[in-house]
């Protein structure tokens, strides 16, 4: 359910599809950081920001997901 709920707001929602290409480029990077095998503090401290951008994001979507969901129950009712 949760996929094909992910799907339809990919296809119909601006903002969730904003925040799933955000979230998906602060992953990239993230993963670029990750591959090194030493990081400066300058990329320590951006490590930690893009963790917590990827973790706002992430709950803003799930936050999309709930209000779609209520609204179909409420259709659905």
């Amino acid at each position: 359910m949760a996929a094909s709920l992910r799907e339809e707001l990919m296809a119909s929602h601006e903002e969730f599809r904003r925040l799933a290409q955000e979230h998906s480029q602060f992953c990239q990077r993230l993963e670029t950081l990750l591959q090194k095998r030493y990081l400066s503090e300058e990329e320590k401290l951006e490590e930690v920001r893009l963790k917590k951008l990827k973790l706002r994001i992430k709950d803003q979507m799930e936050m999309i997901e709930q209000q779609h969901r209520r609204q179909e129950q409420h259709q659905v009712a």
